[in-house]
């Protein structure tokens, strides 16, 4: 079967096309600008005649037939979707509700739903959920000690994201180990521009270290991650910060940028550190603890884990840092611990779990 795989932004689509049960990948492209002036492309609807046209210069399709499903990346399905669905009107509808909990990405998701659709009406479209894999997390967990109220009224929780690259990078971990994932306890560590720690034990996220948002939990290139609450509630006060100042300067401004003053690129502060900046190796020092931190919670969280896995931009490019994390951790690890390099690919993952479930559909 051949899956296209979709990745919508605001002004961009990221896509790649596989042939399955195999997952062999035949084409990938990214489409940019899109909406913006300068550029010829105004909308997503044409943007998806540009992808269908790569795909025919690439030799990957020889007719617009050929595409058998489509798979798309929807970031939020809050309470709603924990497993992928077959989109229909009413499955729309409800990534639209679920926009309030992400509303500069399930808009641009929809834009992509909304052109494919155009384009392939009689093609069976698939959404998967970034927050799905950890909808097994407990309710202990998930919660935060704030009135019960804004959680039933406002549905304010941790949610956590990244879910497809955890469960990717998951059952990698599995067959490279050869344990089945339902035997193993996992910490998976996906670092790169965002960045977010998860605990899985036998195969089901339990806890993970994004929140409500992609705010919370680790240093990443420009969000703070945890800051005490009243620290955000005095900066607003003492400066004259409306919320949406606040949130600039807590996603857009902070973290790796924030504390060097260089750069939201690892890269960029590796240099920095050599040529001695002392801000460079602070941002450095401070994002390295925060991932040991939430290491060993999870370590002791999960009774021991047979394996922490490194993925994304920063940790798939980066030994040094994981000889770091790895002597740091020495005294509280077991010594048969793994600590594993797995590449993700989201893509992949969204297109196989598109394609087992047009299957199911089809065997039921």
């Amino acid at each position: 079967m051949k899956i296209l795989t979709i990745n919508c932004g605001s002004s961009s689509i990221k896509y790649k096309f596989y042939s399955f049960p195999k997952g062999e990948s035949l084409s990938a492209g990214l489409i940019e600008h899109i909406g913006e002036g300068h550029s010829n492309l105004t909308d997503h609807a044409q943007a998806m005649k540009v992808v269908f046209d790569n795909l025919f210069k690439a030799r990957a399709i020889t007719s617009i037939g050929e595409i058998e499903a489509i798979g798309h990346r929807v970031v939020h399905g809050a309470e709603t979707f924990w497993q992928p669905h077959r989109i229909t009107p009413a499955v729309i509808n409800k990534i639209k509700e679920c926009s309030k909990f992400a509303p500069l990405h399930n808009p641009a998701n929809l834009e992509g739903i909304k052109a494919c659709t155009q384009a392939l009406p009689r093609v069976a479209q698939v959404a998967v959920f970034d927050t799905a894999f950890h909808h097994s997390i407990p309710e202990y967990a998930y919660m935060y000690a704030v009135p019960f109220e804004y959680y039933r009224r406002d549905g304010i929780r941790k949610y956590g994201f990244h879910g497809t690259s955890h469960q990717f990078v998951a059952q990698q971990a599995s067959r490279i180990l050869g344990k089945p994932l339902g035997k193993l306890n996992l910490i998976t560590c996906h670092l790169g521009n965002g960045c977010s720690i998860t605990a899985i034990q036998q195969g089901r996220s339990i806890d993970t270290s994004m929140g409500f948002t992609p705010l919370e939990g680790l240093i990443m290139g420009t969000r703070s991650g945890d800051i005490d609450a009243a620290a955000v509630l005095y900066l607003m006060e003492k400066n004259g910060l409306a919320p949406r100042e606040i949130d600039q300067i807590l996603n857009k401004k902070s973290g790796l940028l924030g504390i060097s003053g260089i750069s939201n690129d690892m890269r960029e502060i590796k240099k920095g550190v050599k040529k001695g900046s002392r801000r460079a190796r602070l941002a450095l020092d401070m994002f390295l603890y925060r991932i040991v931190k939430y290491i060993g919670a999870y370590w002791f969280i999960l009774g021991g884990a047979d394996a922490v896995c490194f993925t994304a931009g920063i940790g798939e490019h980066n030994p040094d840092f994981i000889a770091r994390i790895k002597k740091q951790l020495a005294g509280v690890v077991k010594k048969t611990t793994k600590f594993l390099v797995v590449p993700t690919n989201e893509e992949q993952m969204i297109g196989l779990l598109t394609y087992n479930l047009i299957k199911s559909k089809k065997r039921a």
